[in-house]
């Protein structure tokens, strides 16, 4: 073996990593924004929380706020409408789970579970109707002093639990807390 073989072999090799290190990086950076693409862009992330100032809401009304692209209703009952929903609780219902993200998920779907607050009187809820997403009209509506789908005619109790209709559950209730007293963090 001489010399030269001994320089061939070398500029070989150098050639073979050279040729994979650069394969390496190309595939990096053409794959690296098929990857990217799939990361939740700014205002996807500015949407997974926001707070909501409730100060101004008073017993017996509803705010309905945008939130991840959908309706989501926040109701501060009077005593009367919280007697109500504490009245439906013993009733039998369709759902029985209280559909609380806040919750477990077998929780039950009394009112203490389904309100935000230890006094029941806030209800945070998705304003999504169960059957097939159309916006449910509120302030007392349906047979049931709740909420009312127009489009198919379910029918929610005071506790936003479906009572009557095509609705296979009860609305949802999002992650949400109390971060003070006027204010409710969504997500």
């Amino acid at each position: 073996m001489t010399h030269a073989d001994d320089t061939e072999g070398t500029r070989r090799d150098f050639l073979y990593y050279a040729t994979a290190g650069t394969g390496a990086v190309v595939t990096g950076a053409a794959v690296w924004p098929l990857i990217n693409q799939m990361n939740a862009s700014a205002d996807v992330k500015a949407l997974a929380s926001i707070r909501v100032d409730v100060a101004g809401i008073e017993p017996g009304t509803q705010l309905t706020v945008k939130w991840r692209g959908k309706p989501v209703f926040i109701r501060r009952r009077t005593e009367e409408e919280i007697a109500l929903a504490r009245k439906q609780d013993g009733e039998d219902y369709p759902d029985k789970l209280a559909r609380n993200a806040n919750l477990p998920a077998d929780a039950p779907a009394t009112d203490a579970n389904r309100a935000l607050d230890e006094n029941e009187e806030w209800l945070v809820m998705m304003g999504v109707c169960t059957h097939l997403g159309c916006v449910p009209l509120g302030d007392g509506a349906g047979d049931y002093g709740g909420w009312f789908c127009p489009c198919h005619g379910s029918h929610y109790d005071a506790a936003g639990r479906i009572r009557k209709g095509p609705a296979p559950r009860n609305l949802d209730v999002p992650v949400a807390a109390f971060i003070d007293e006027n204010t409710i963090k969504l997500g």
